[in-house]
């Protein structure tokens, strides 16, 4: 049976058999947070090539999603797969009405807007990057496809990269609302017939994506197709993770900005 999981590392991280030719994975251990990257150089796996960071750390329901280790440690590997200058395009993925597929346009709500605030070379002399940020909504409420609507965005904003945030699906109950991912390889849904897809060849730009795994399918559990597991305290995650996603958003694009005075000009 297939496994269904847009996370890198429970294919092809420590403890899951024989890793294939092309894959090569790196953990270390810092306090609550275990990292793990994998690094998949060929094409033709179960998951496009490039580098796949996975941060795990307790619980989004109870921890501090302002605390300066998860938000640095975050925005640490959002940073180093970021083109070091140029615009940046935030999309906020997924249908708000949804709370299992909320994460990306409120995180969204919460990312720095930079760009129209100023004349370009005022901002960038108080060191601030240009920052756009769009949330399309479900395809089903608009009638157009996320990435034509994205192709217009990026003809306008001309961004250097663009960083998706969205929902992940995880294989493992104990990965719910525990860990984040953040990728170079575009947004490659595990089901690609989601209409989720977005990648660099699609838009012509490098295209990031970030995201925490807020379902699983449930279809073997329970004998029926269609069916996922959420965690307990979904309401929570989604509401933490998403502060946490867009602080440390917000750090990577503006580094010469503290986490207090981000939290101030955000809200």
């Amino acid at each position: 049976m297939p496994i269904y999981t847009d996370i890198a590392d429970e294919l092809y991280g420590p403890g899951r058999g024989t890793v294939p030719g092309g894959v090569k994975c790196y953990t270390a251990r810092s306090g609550p947070i275990t990292l793990t990257r994998v690094q998949i150089s060929r094409p033709g796996l179960e998951r496009p090539a490039g580098r796949y960071s996975t941060l795990e750390i307790p619980s989004l329901a109870v921890v501090d999603d302002k605390d300066e280790k998860y938000v640095s440690a975050v925005a640490g590997e959002v940073r180093a797969l970021l083109p070091a200058v140029g615009p940046v395009l935030v999309v906020g993925v997924g249908n708000r009405r949804v709370t299992a597929d909320a994460l990306g346009p409120r995180s969204a709500g919460g990312v720095l807007v930079t760009r129209g605030l100023a004349p370009q070379n005022e901002a960038a002399s108080l060191g601030l990057r240009e920052v756009a940020c769009v949330s399309p909504g479900a395809s089903g409420a608009t009638g157009i496809p996320l990435v034509q609507l994205l192709a217009g965005v990026v003809r306008a904003v001309k961004p250097a990269a663009i960083l998706c945030i969205d929902s992940l699906c995880t294989s493992d109950p104990a990965r719910l609302g525990r860990t984040v991912q953040i990728s170079d390889t575009g947004l490659c849904p595990a089901r690609p017939e989601s209409g989720k897809c977005i990648t660099r060849a699609m838009l012509g730009v490098p295209v990031l994506a970030v995201g925490i795994p807020t379902m699983m399918e449930a279809d073997e559990a329970v004998g029926r197709p269609g069916f996922v597991i959420t965690p307990r305290e979904l309401d929570s995650v989604v509401k933490k993770g998403s502060n946490l996603l867009a602080l440390a958003i917000n750090k990577a694009l503006q580094q010469k900005l503290s986490i207090a005075e981000l939290c101030y000009l955000a809200n």
